[in-house]
């Protein structure tokens, strides 16, 4: 009897090695920049999210209105647009690991400052500078991971790399809890933003254990050896590569509208005209942290199994029927709490592709500046996306302006993954 258990479990043994195989075969040189691109990105999530949770502390110690919470949400991804670009011109100059470092020591400096000031004015200023260093980490930790990983497995890792995002999140959600358990509010709501100042240390790993791609120093060699000059910021705009930048910069867009749209508000939608209270609980949150966390990681190997243009439209096509089915379900308290699973599931998987894609999408001279474009233009444009559904919801419903944004959103997403190349097993040298 035991033997029969233990050829029963080998295989599953070799099926979970092979799950990992991608990593595990990574030189020691693609593990640390898999683990500094990770541990940066679970750390803006971190940063970022920790505003969304003491938002109704500022709205009640300062007196602030609903308008003012908003405008400091927003803030953040409209400067994160320009700084991501910026960073993203400088990683192609200077070295994806420099730019990585100082977008991760200047993004927690401002979260930390956030939490010494006094007014809506300052934080309002020190959430713009947040941004600007927000927009960056994320484009060059994709482009560093990606120029490292073999081309086969790009999908996986980037998009794992992108699953740091609900670690970090989750670790908001925590350490919301414990500050204001132990807390008083006035003081608990800083606390959170001074522990933002304690990620800044993986800078000390990347400096240690974190070397430039090989590609990018092999070309950085050739064109010095060439006396060729550096490409100009506005390279990604020549005619050979216009229409590459501006299909992706719609496709990012779509993805990012639709996803602040849908979760800014559809919980609203369903608190306010179906009086849903399970949207209030840590137990909710908990399950959306879930499903986005294995939305990621299964959009990440999806990405390498069937391309990277099949799992864009497959999420998106799952975004717009989860959607649509919160709006016209009559769901319960119960329905909606096992439901949240599948709506991070849907709109997080289609994010896992995307770091792999734009960077096999530019050459490696201009690789970073495309990257961080694209993405950051449908980051900025996209932040647009909850204040029109505000507006149109005015004259057409709630519902309706939901559906409507979520439909155009992910079907700019549909329509660029048809025009956009398939670019699965690239390879970048």
């Amino acid at each position: 009897m035991a033997a029969k258990v233990t050829e029963q479990a080998a295989p599953q043994a070799r099926q979970g090695w092979r799950f990992t195989s991608w990593y595990r075969e990574m030189p020691l040189s693609g593990k640390r920049a898999f683990h500094a691109s990770f541990g940066g990105w679970a750390i803006d999530a971190f940063d970022f999210m920790v505003f969304s949770f003491v938002i109704t502390s500022l709205v009640t110690l300062w007196g602030i209105d609903r308008g003012q919470a908003g405008l400091l949400g927003t803030v953040t991804l409209l400067f994160s647009s320009v700084g991501g670009w910026i960073a993203g011109i400088l990683a192609d100059r200077y070295g994806r690991v420099k730019i990585l470092q100082a977008t991760i020591i200047w993004f927690s400096l401002c979260t930390m400052a956030i939490g010494f000031a006094q007014n809506f004015e300052q934080v309002f200023v020190l959430r713009a500078l947040q941004g600007l260093g927000f927009g960056g980490e994320w484009a060059v930790g994709a482009v560093l991971i990606g120029e490292i990983v073999a081309s086969k497995d790009r999908g996986k890792a980037v998009g794992v790399v992108q699953s740091g995002w609900s670690i970090g999140w989750a670790a908001a959600a925590v350490a919301y809890s414990a500050m204001f358990s132990f807390l008083p509010e006035n003081l608990a709501w800083r606390a959170l933003f001074w522990v933002g100042i304690v990620p800044a240390f993986l800078v000390l790993y990347i400096r240690r254990h974190v070397s430039e791609p090989q590609v990018f120093l092999d070309n950085k060699a050739e064109r010095q050896q060439s006396a060729q000059p550096k490409p100009p910021a506005l390279a990604i705009f020549s005619p050979a590569l216009l229409r590459t930048t501006l299909s992706a910069s719609i496709l990012c867009t779509g993805m990012q509208g639709g996803y602040y749209a849908m979760s800014t508000w559809l919980p609203t939608y369903l608190k306010l005209e179906r009086h849903l209270s399970v949207l209030n609980t840590t137990g909710y949150l908990l399950v959306i942290i879930a499903g986005s966390f294995v939305g990621y990681v299964g959009g990440a190997y999806l990405a390498d199994y069937w391309g990277r243009r099949k799992n864009f439209i497959f999420f998106s096509a799952l975004s717009v029927l989860s959607i649509y089915l919160y709006l016209h379900l009559p769901l319960t308290n119960t329905q909606m709490l096992f439901l949240g699973f599948p709506l991070g599931f849907s709109a997080c998987g289609v994010f896992s592709g995307v770091g792999a894609y734009l960077t096999e999408l530019y050459p490696v001279e201009s690789r970073a500046n495309g990257q961080s474009f694209t993405y950051n233009f449908g980051r900025g444009i996209g932040a647009l996306f909850p204040v029109l559904v505000g507006w149109i919801s005015e004259k057409s419903g709630l519902a309706t302006a939901i559906f409507a944004f979520g439909i155009a959103a992910y079907g700019a997403v549909f329509a660029m993954s048809l025009i956009l190349p398939e670019t699965k097993g690239r390879d970048l040298t």
